[in-house]
């Protein structure tokens, strides 16, 4: 993922300390029950669409214009399937992040799946039974969005 300009100017000041980020993802399922994935130019691998919310943006409206971004693809958020804290990362540069991604199912409703911007190497659809290799990052928010389960909160336990 590209790093906004506000994050590169809270680095001047903030230097390589940790910040603590608003994520968002995304698992986009169309018509067809196909889920969206991309192929990430920064790992090579697929995952799904996600990014970082601007300041003042809304996390549901960081979601549909991450997915129109990066994929062409226009959507609508149907409902929140995860809230988890991830574990900080440290990048080749030094810089440390830890993000708090709200993931949300989204429905295609218009667009054409297609590389969109330069963090992507591939786009398509893929049925659930067909998908690329995917981190368990991934996989684990499309079984919570194809499943129907209520929203998942990470460190609680079930009643």
């Amino acid at each position: 993922m590209a790093t906004p300009d506000f994050i590169r100017e809270l680095r001047v000041s903030a230097g390589r300390q940790l910040l603590f980020l608003p994520g968002v993802s995304a698992v986009v399922v169309d018509d067809q029950g196909r889920v969206l994935l991309a192929r990430r130019a920064d790992t090579g691998g697929w995952s799904i669409i996600g990014g970082i919310a601007e300041p003042g943006e809304q996390p549901a409206a960081t979601a549909v214009r991450e997915v129109e971004e990066e994929t062409a693809v226009l959507c609508v958020p149907e409902r929140v399937i995860l809230v988890q804290g991830m574990e900080p990362v440290e990048y080749p540069n030094g810089d440390r992040c830890q993000f708090m991604d709200i993931c949300f199912r989204c429905r295609a409703v218009g667009g054409e799946a297609r590389v969109n911007d330069d963090e992507s190497l591939e786009v398509g659809w893929f049925t659930l039974d067909a998908l690329p290799p995917l981190e368990d990052f991934a996989l684990m928010r499309i079984k919570q969005a194809t499943e129907g389960g209520p929203t998942w909160f990470a460190g609680m336990q079930e009643a």
